[in-house]
């Protein structure tokens, strides 16, 4: 299974949108773990058919992650973002992308993805949040 990650201005009704759209489709949700932080909404869903769910949600509007991200939180202070840097390349590891997702003052959610992302999903465990990532 695959997870998707999907990244929407936060509102009422949203889950309730995704979860429609995929029970219409007879799409089970395997899992799920969503966050708002700041004016951000985070859903993250594992499904069977990766493929068809990601069809299905674009064609509704959602914005999807495509790449084999990974999803960690992060206090929102300085040098949080060092540490997991730090770690990254003292194991080689270059970051292709990253950016930041949401943050609300206390935490702060960055999306990145890597040149070997299995190793880094290793190493970076302590901040992992998408479920499919353990």
């Amino acid at each position: 299974m695959k997870s998707i990650v999907i990244v929407e201005n936060d509102r009422i009704g949203l889950l309730n949108d995704i979860s429609y759209i995929m029970g219409k489709e007879k799409i089970n949700i395997e899992n799920i773990v969503g966050y708002s932080i700041g004016k951000k909404a985070i859903i993250i869903i594992t499904v069977k058919d990766y493929k068809k769910a990601s069809q299905v949600l674009k064609k509704n509007g959602f914005n999807l992650m495509e790449e084999d991200t990974i999803t960690i939180k992060l206090e929102d202070k300085p040098g949080e973002l060092a540490k997991i840097t730090e770690l990254l390349a003292k194991n080689k590891i270059n970051i292709k992308n990253i950016y930041v997702i949401g943050r609300d003052g206390v935490n702060t959610i960055v999306a990145l993805t890597t040149t070997k992302n299995k190793k880094a999903k290793q190493l970076l465990q302590p901040f992992l949040i998408d479920s499919n990532n353990h």
